[in-house]
């Protein structure tokens, strides 16, 4: 590809050369600095213009009724304005490159390096961006160690792009002090749908559609084999133990982040026995979302069914990898997991 305007070139003038004068093969030459300009800097598109027109000039004295000066004329006017384009483009291109570099520290702002060893919870995570040019989105997830046990939080933001990345990150910002300060899940819960109002607050969403956000909150306790989940609209969690795989549904399901001030902040703590070896599945709504090519929906539990006793790195692995051979490479919405093991002794 980085060659095709030298290839386009010699095509050209072997054609014009080899092929009677009426054909006007020659006529064809500005497209080849034109191409240049599309992927060549700024003076290697200019050599080869120039290239070009000593071609134009060699062939007028073959040819002398193959109008060469008309041709060259256009050679030089083309070469100039491919010149110009390549210098856009690439101070385009170097623009977009700081502004991934921003996207990516503002992502790391919100999905910072966690461990993969809590105690005796082994912990892997996954995230990919729908977008692979956007690199960024509003799903989120943390994992804490603290007092109470290791509490893991994972939710999605609606919407995309920096006002959704703004609400994730005064979500994980909000649960990486709470988690530490609160000994109840609940009152978690209300410090997280507190954060996301006021920052909803001082930056109202564009449009009609109200800013909000459906999160997860888990802890495993450090003595004991049981979990506690408090779901605020989020999708349920998979527990894979060795006989099978078991949504953890929530009886009273919590309101959604930045809600509670409209439907009330009644929430809702669920046990369920989480023992050494058993794998949990936490992820964001963009996995069960993710559709083939007939627009079926990922079998995201059917897939988890099939899957053996495995450290979570293996599974999410194995997920990134049937994720995409589902959706043939095209994700339509951001996708956030965490698999999470209780260690066996």
């Amino acid at each position: 590809m980085r060659l095709s305007p030298v290839f386009l070139t010699v095509v050209i003038a072997s054609l014009a050369y080899a092929t009677p004068p009426e054909m006007a093969f020659s006529r064809l030459l500005p497209a080849a600095p034109a191409l240049a300009a599309a992927m060549w800097p700024v003076l290697p598109t200019v050599l080869l213009g120039t290239v070009c027109l000593i071609l134009m000039i060699g062939l007028g004295f073959v040819f002398p009724d193959l109008g060469t000066w008309w041709t060259a004329a256009g050679i030089v006017a083309v070469t100039v304005a491919a010149a110009y384009g390549s210098h856009v483009r690439l101070k385009r291109e170097r623009t977009l490159f700081q502004v991934r570099l921003v996207a990516d520290a503002a992502q790391q702002v919100v999905l910072s390096p966690m461990p993969r060893r809590v105690g005796d919870v082994e912990i892997e995570s996954l995230y990919l961006a729908a977008a692979a040019e956007a690199r960024i989105g509003g799903d989120f997830y943390e994992v804490i160690d603290t007092p109470y046990g290791v509490r893991l939080l994972i939710g999605d933001v609606r919407g995309k792009g920096l006002p959704a990345v703004g609400a994730a990150a005064a979500i994980v910002n909000a649960f990486r002090e709470a988690a530490y300060s609160e000994a109840d899940l609940v009152d978690v819960a209300r410090r997280l749908d507190a954060s996301s109002t006021r920052y909803n607050a001082s930056f109202p969403p564009e449009g009609p559609m109200e800013r909000f956000a459906t999160a997860l909150l888990a802890e495993i306790p450090h003595v004991g084999r049981r979990i506690h989940i408090l779901n605020c609209g989020h999708p349920p969690p998979l527990l894979l133990n060795r006989i099978n795989v078991r949504t953890l549904e929530s009886a009273n399901p919590s309101p959604l982040l930045s809600l509670a001030e409209l439907i009330g902040d009644h929430y809702n703590v669920d046990t369920f026995d989480f023992a050494p070896g058993d794998l949990l599945l936490l992820y964001t709504d963009g996995i069960a979302e993710t559709r083939a090519h007939d627009g079926e929906f990922f079998p995201l539990t059917a897939w988890m069914r099939r899957q053996p006793p495995t450290p979570p790195r293996e599974l999410l692995t194995a997920l990134h990898r049937d994720l995409l051979r589902y959706s043939r490479g095209r994700l339509d919405d951001d996708i956030a997991a965490l698999a999470v093991r209780l260690r066996t002794h």
